[in-house]
């Protein structure tokens, strides 16, 4: 197939036109603010695609871990306590921090004797640089002199095997662990002796390992160090604002200023701030001594790792956003505007803390400014929705959005080049190899970073996921995993054990990024002649109200009194015959799929309405003859009626009622109540209907097994009741419409998660399937699961069995295979969720994060039509295969019609690629749905006020039926015939051949006896004159 034209939706082109009027080129404090507008009003769905592009050349890329995470070795090599070895082994722990236990990071992951199987797990990824932190305590393990030598060995030999293998180290001075005796000795952070002991350490590692680094970070993540060490106390040292007497006063003093921070206690805002100035004093310093004395020689980089998370606001209003730049404003700009913009902090704090916060002096500001020589940022897990105080939201809704933090610190701090230092989410502590739920947040935010570059123009440079491997996660211990390795904590070798995590990241790096694949471009291409374009009602909109021609009564009109008709008692007129005409609801809903150009209309008959006792005993003839005028006037304007006997509702599964009463599909008897009721159809309705669906999608989610084994002899007899004593006559077809989402395996590396997907297809579409299009009995695999099942638990689920006649009854009752597909789900084995798991199946229900969602959060994913068509194909052959109803959902919102748009442009062309790629025998393609009266937000008209209003959707459907596809510039030009009208009023002369033909014959041999008569005569006339 040919390129295609121009898509309907230019992604790139236009994203980085309309992107690039609102980049600004320089940032500045209060600029950030103008975010939020920014990206509301971003071009839908575009901007929301995933974008399928590559990292810029030399981007880097690399992984990271914290000593006290890792390392464990507490007591070897001459290490001393750090405050976190103090505070996980105290008998108890404040309120809402860890588990109190003797483990803590004692062992955690044992990377300090097993240098050479880290960096081998490195080497396996393929990064570019490796992230980790000094533990202080091990270098000097009292946090002064004297130095431990045996630890300046250990990281020599760290660095040493990271340069033999080209693997830039990223060194982090401090990541939390504090040497306990500092904590003793002058209270931590909030001692002004800290700053210059720090000093003091720095200088020592900068000695020692500053020929093998070029990058280093100060420290990690201040925010949480002051406000939960020395604030709410949830982390080491555990410092708390006490409600002492003293401090009670304090806080009722400061109370009015002090609640822009969570109404904390006075003395916890003052210990809080005071560390944090101490913090950025220390950064400071650490960065000046590098500058001045090591920078020349070593020609290395310094910085701090920030974290922060992203929010929302409730309502897009300037009270709102003023509050979320706020909230940003005292988690990340308490540290970035002083080193990143002028040595101070942010104006929202000092309007709202004043004289808690501490005063610089103009030389501390010019010492602070612009202490940091690129923007290390950490997102994720360890922050966000964790340890971000409530009252730190200001009221608003906290959000991951990595790109959208990105382009705030790109306009707040002046577009600075900034490096990923950490980043991505977690799973649960007893997930193992396949990590589905982190892959899809780590691709999640990598593509967040890919369009921060190419969108928004921020100066990205470097990723670094969190973490290498798993270790002892902070406040949470051990309960979540973070690591692309798994580690089993238990054992004593301590393996490192790649996750499926390990292979998405490798081929990510190799690849750098996500490069365009084929598979993902659009083709450009027509269908066949005679395909079958069509739209779906699941019930058509019936109205039996007579007309007034019909009415036999006599009226007067009350001119002088009531000013109203009077019918006159006794006084009737003849009455004529019903018309089709008569029902003006038809009439509209013919013109307005002419509108559409469909050469197919697909509803349901309604059972319960049809025959409300569920035998002939009682038939609706009204509504019958409603169903045979719409199928005529549909006819009348060459559309093809398709109509399902049954589709399954909410109530009764539409069954009638005394079917329903008496166990519905459960109970034998509705096998046969639904093929008298097939047969009544057949006869009544067949003169005009030739495209039948026996039941439209039977919902396997709510059948038992033996409403299952009931519903498939039902339709297989139905079926053969056509084939033996309507097809010859009606000559039309008959199948059964199954629905067909499709299953795609969560870690598509993952041989598990791929033997669970292919098992929910099984049970979701071969159920029904397989006994039909294929062997005549259920699946094998679903036998086998339910044997092994019903065996190891208390289950006992039976699926029945056919007898041979059965089978055979069963086998082969299809003209065509008829399938509904909506969206794609993806699964996996390894339990992560609760909620979204099915014990009965073993089966994980996953959400990749990245793909488009509707407002009902059904997955946009257009490939997973062509996957389901393709495995139709592998399965059951070369079969006749109509896409019977495809759609979204949107919010009667016209933005999000767009997402319509997109929905029915890349669904039909996925569908394409299937029949001109693939070969698949594809007949037809039926949108669901005609209107929003029927089938509300999910139409194509919409319905308001008994106005039906065509949506964009609508009309674009029309265009690609007009082109019976997407006809490109080198598509060879395909001539189809004509096809004839047709003619319902014709098949009284096409049933009665033989009769029309004796009259034929009896009337050619009288106009021939009258020709002979006259001529005889006249020669007779001749002869006598």
């Amino acid at each position: 197939m040919a390129p295609p034209p121009p898509p309907v939706l230019p992604v790139l082109p236009v994203l980085l036109v309309l992107l690039g009027l609102g980049r600004p080129l320089l940032g500045a404090p209060g600029q950030g603010a103008g975010t939020w507008a920014r990206f509301a009003h971003l071009p839908y769905p575009q901007d929301q695609l995933f974008l399928h592009d590559t990292f810029p050349d030399g981007f880097l890329w690399g992984a990271g871990s914290a000593a006290y995470q890792t390392e464990g070795g507490w007591r070897q090599g001459g290490k001393g306590a750090s405050i976190w070895d103090t505070f996980t082994h105290r008998p108890t722990t404040p309120a809402g921090s860890i588990l109190p236990g003797p483990t803590g990071g004692d062992v955690a992951s044992d990377s300090y004797n097993n240098i050479f199987r880290d960096i081998e797990g490195l080497r396996h990824l393929g990064v570019s640089h490796y992230r980790f932190s000094l533990a202080w305590t091990r270098l000097m393990p009292n946090g002064t002199a004297p130095v431990n030598p045996v630890g300046l060995a250990h990281y020599s030999q760290v660095l040493s095997r990271l340069q033999e293998l080209g693997i830039e180290p990223i060194v982090t001075l401090y990541h939390w662990d504090l040497p306990q005796g500092l904590q003793d000795a002058f209270g931590g952070w909030a001692s002004p002796v800290l700053p210059n002991l720090f000093h003091d350490y720095a200088e020592l590692c900068f000695r020692h390992f500053g020929g093998q680094v070029r990058y280093w970070l100060t420290m990690d993540n201040p925010y949480v160090v002051a406000w939960h060490g020395y604030g709410t106390g949830r982390l080491p040292p555990g410092v708390q604002g006490g409600p002492s007497l003293g401090y009670r006063a304090a806080h009722h003093l400061l109370q009015s200023r002090c609640t822009a921070v969570g109404a904390l206690f006075g003395t916890l805002c003052i210990v809080t701030l005071k560390a944090v100035g101490l913090h950025t004093r220390a950064h400071a310093k650490v960065w000046h001594l590098y500058n001045d004395h090591f920078r020349p020689t070593q020609k290395g980089k310094v910085s701090i790792a920030l974290s922060s998370h992203w929010i929302k606001p409730q309502h897009m209003t300037e009270k709102n956003i003023k509050e979320c730049q706020k909230s940003l404003d005292f988690v990340l700009g308490w540290f970035a505007k002083p080193i990143f913009i002028n040595g101070d902090y942010p104006e929202s704090m000092r309007s709202n803390l004043s004289s808690l916060l501490p005063e610089f002096s103009e030389e501390d500001k010019k010492y602070i400014k612009g202490t940091a020589d690129f923007f290390a940022l950490s997102f994720g897990a360890t922050l966000s929705f964790q340890l971000l105080d409530s009252h730190m939201k200001f009221q608003q809704l906290e959000s991951i959005s990595l790109r959208q933090l990105l382009y705030w610190i790109s306009t707040e701090y002046n577009n600075p080049p900034v490096f990923i230092v950490e980043n991505s989410w977690f799973v649960s502590g007893s997930t193992k190899r396949d990590d589905a739920k982190y892959i899809y947040y780590l691709k999640k935010f990598i593509m967040e970073t890919l369009k921060a570059i190419r969108y928004d123009g921020v100066n990205v440079f470097g990723y670094t996921v969190w973490s290498l491997l798993d270790g002892f996660e902070w406040h949470r211990g051990y309960s979540i995993r973070r690591g692309l390795f798994y580690v089993d904590f238990q054992s004593h070798d301590k393996k490192l054990i790649p996750k499926s995590s390990v292979l998405f990241y490798q081929k990510l790096i190799e690849k750098n990024g996500f490069p365009p694949l084929p598979e993902n471009q659009p083709i450009a291409g027509v269908f066949p002649c005679g395909f079958a374009w069509g739209i779906v009602d699941n019930y058509i909109q019936v109205d039996t109200t007579p007309a007034q021609f019909l009415d036999p009564n006599v009226y007067v009109w009350d001119v002088h009194q009531t000013k109203k008709l009077i019918k006159v008692d006794g006084v009737f007129t003849s009455q004529r015959k019903h018309h089709c005409v008569d029902f003006a609801a038809i009439r509209l809903q013919i013109s307005l799929l002419q509108e559409m150009h469909v050469t197919h209309f697909h509803f349901s008959l309604k059972w319960s309405s049809v025959l409300p006792l569920g035998n002939l005993s009682l038939i609706n003839h009204t509504l019958v003859h409603y169903y045979q005028c719409f199928a005529s006037e549909l006819l009348r304007v060459n559309i093809t009626p398709v109509v399902a006997l049954w589709q399954p509702m909410a109530e009764n599964q539409e069954l009638p009622t005394s079917l329903a009463k008496f166990g519905a599909w459960e109970n034998s008897e509705t096998v046969q109540a639904f093929v008298e009721y097939a047969k009544f159809c057949f006869a009544s309705l067949g003169d005009h209907v030739k495209f039948w669906i026996t039941m439209n999608e039977p919902s396997v989610k709510n059948l038992t097994y033996t409403a299952g084994h009931n519903l498939l002899r039902a339709h297989a007899k139905a079926w053969h009741l056509y084939d033996k004593e309507f097809r010859r006559s009606q000559k039309g077809k008959i199948s059964i419409a199954l629905q067909a989402d499709w299953v795609e395996p969560a870690c598509p590396f993952s041989r598990n998660d791929q033997e669970v997907a292919d098992r929910i297809l099984e049970f979701d579409i071969g159920w029904l399937a397989e006994p039909i299009f294929g062997s005549g009995d259920y699946p094998h695999m679903m036998r086998a699961w339910l044997h092994q099942r019903n065996s190891v638990d208390l289950y006992n689920f039976h699926l029945p069995s056919f007898s041979e006649d059965e089978k055979k009854l069963i086998q082969g009752s299809f003209d065509f295979f008829a399938l509904s597909h909506y969206t794609t789900i993806l699964v996996g084995w390894e339990k992560e969720d609760a909620l979204k798991y099915d014990h009965y199946l073993e089966v994980q229900m996953i959400s990749d994060i990245t793909w488009l969602h509707s407002p009902s959060r059904a997955a946009v994913v257009p490939w997973g039509l062509r996957k389901v068509l393709r495995w139709v194909k592998s399965k059951y052959g070369d079969v006749p295969v109509y896409v019977m109803a495809n759609g979204i959902d949107d919010d009667q919102n016209m933005v999000h019609d767009k997402l319509r748009v997109y929905y029915i442009q890349n669904y039909i062309n996925e569908a394409l690629k299937a029949y001109a790629l693939d070969n698949v025998n594809l007949q037809g393609y039926f949108v669901y749905s005609f209107n929003d009266k029927t089938a509300p937000k999910y139409g194509l008209y919409s319905y308001a006020a008994n106005q039906y209003e065509p949506k964009p959707s609508m009309k674009h459907y029309r265009e690609i039926i007009d082109n019976n596809g997407f006809p490109g510039p080198d598509t060879a030009e395909v001539l189809c015939p004509e096809e004839a009208a047709m003619c319902p009023e014709c098949h009284f002369f096409r049933t009665r051949k033989s009769l029309f033909a004796f009259i034929s014959f009896i009337f050619v041999a009288f106009i021939v006896t009258i020709f002979c008569i006259m001529y005889y005569s006249k020669r007779a006339e001749r002869r006598y004159k």
